[in-house]
């Protein structure tokens, strides 16, 4: 029988449906996710059973960048285009049913209603803000190393192929 709380992968390897820690041995670390993945590209290519390796971001960090400034005609004009967007996504799913042959009446009454409400929406969400947020960001999860963890039964494989991956490149592991 098997858990309700794991499915099936291509190789038929048990993948947690819910948050578990990862189990394994360590067989490499690095310090960006481009280099775990190279390292486990690596191993693939070698013929290695990838599906006894997990990528594993430790030390997480919340990065919110910054992108630009948020002012009252960003806000309106933003709010004014994904108002008129969903007025014409509207007006178009309304003319289906219009029994008039044209089809301009109520994609323009979409365009427009949806232009008015995007905009006295953006406005009336900004304002609540009392100008605590400023600005426009981007998020992202990022760790501080990259472990890449094995299996015990082919994790020394596993490390003596990365310990070739990295004489060859000079670069990668921080063991």
């Amino acid at each position: 029988m098997t858990s309700p709380f794991a499915g099936q992968s291509a190789g038929h390897t048990q993948v947690p449906r819910l948050p578990t820690p990862p189990t394994g041995w360590p067989i490499g670390q690095y310090t960006t996710y481009e280099e775990a993945q190279r390292a486990v590209d690596f191993l693939s290519d070698n013929q290695f059973p990838v599906e006894e390796v997990t990528i594993v971001g430790v030390d997480l960090m919340l990065v919110e960048r910054i992108t630009g400034r948020l002012t009252w005609r960003r806000v309106l004009t933003g709010g004014a285009a994904s108002g008129a967007w969903f007025g014409l996504f509207v007006g178009v799913l309304l003319s289906f049913f219009n029994t008039n042959a044209s089809m301009l009446g109520p994609v323009a009454i979409g365009v427009v209603t949806g232009l008015f409400f995007g905009l006295v929406f953006a406005a009336a969400t900004y304002a609540a803000t009392r100008g605590q947020r400023d600005f426009v960001s981007a998020s992202q999860l990022v760790a501080g190393r990259y472990d890449v963890l094995c299996q015990p039964k082919h994790a020394e494989a596993g490390r003596d192929l990365l310990a070739k991956l990295n004489m060859g490149s000079g670069a990668g592991q921080n063991q």
